[in-house]
């Protein structure tokens, strides 16, 4: 199993949102190096649902449902998505503040690359990150 990490505007789509869905697709990634990220995504993988903009922060977890596929919202066909059904809520949120100040956290592509909106996070973080929001693994 891999762990990510999946940026959404709170504005387009929030983890309220992603919650009363229950299941989604990713679509709208239109950077290479995040869109290889997706690619690279298996069903059952974990990734971190994450408020950009304002928020800057892990709030909750979601499962990958679906492997890439092409984005129907893309008129290039140069881009894909993938299916996601909600996870766990954490019981606190994980800010970006937060994670710079933990220096086990320090290396990810999260804080290094912040724009990028689809993110690989390795187990340990994975694990830190979801005991700092109050969640098991």
């Amino acid at each position: 199993m891999a762990y990510w990490l999946l940026k959404s505007e709170p504005s387009s789509y929030s983890w309220a949102q992603m919650v009363k869905d229950g299941r989604t697709f990713w679509s709208g990634v239109r950077n290479f190096q995040a869109s290889s990220n997706m690619k690279a995504m298996k069903k059952g993988d974990r990734a971190f649902f994450y408020h950009s903009g304002d928020d800057k922060a892990v709030v909750g977890t979601v499962e990958i449902a679906k492997e890439y596929y092409p984005d129907h919202t893309d008129e290039t066909g140069k881009f894909g998505m993938v299916d996601v059904k909600a996870g766990a809520p954490l019981k606190t949120p994980v800010t970006l503040a937060a994670i710079k100040a933990e220096s086990k956290l320090k290396h990810l592509l999260l804080v290094k690359q912040s724009r990028l909106s689809v993110v690989p996070i390795d187990e340990p973080s994975w694990k830190l990150i979801c005991a700092m929001g109050g969640i098991k693994p």
